[in-house]
């Protein structure tokens, strides 16, 4: 099975920045896609970010020109880079993959934890 394990998390002023990571680790094929949501208490989940095997990135409007994607894929791993934060940006942030486990042909989702962003005013 796969672990997504998520860091960088905490407490920052508005106006601050953050770096969450996250790694993906045991019996994977490829990751086709990895990414961002969070989600805030009484609010729906949403897409804050991801990227593609290829390189190619999604984020969410009120997130573009604040927040970087990127990925490591030999590392199984994916970086959000969060600047000139807002208070509204306070939510637990879940990494999410989409992984083939033994062909590119069958795909899975994964969910991490969770780590919890809390901008201050």
């Amino acid at each position: 099975q796969v672990q997504l394990v998520e860091s960088g998390g905490g407490l920052v002023q508005a106006g601050g920045s953050l770096r969450l990571s996250c790694v993906a680790s045991g019996t994977i094929f490829s990751i086709n896609r990895m990414g961002w949501y969070r989600q805030a208490p009484g609010k729906q989940r949403e897409l804050v970010a991801d990227i593609t095997s290829g390189g190619g990135t999604n984020y969410a409007d009120s997130v573009k020109g604040r927040f970087t994607i990127s990925r490591d894929n030999a590392k199984n791993t994916v970086y959000l880079e969060m600047n000139s934060l807002k208070p509204d940006d306070t939510a637990v942030y879940y990494c999410h993959a989409i992984v083939a486990l033994t062909t590119p042909i069958n795909t899975y989702i994964y969910w991490g934890q969770g780590t919890q962003v809390t901008v201050s005013s």
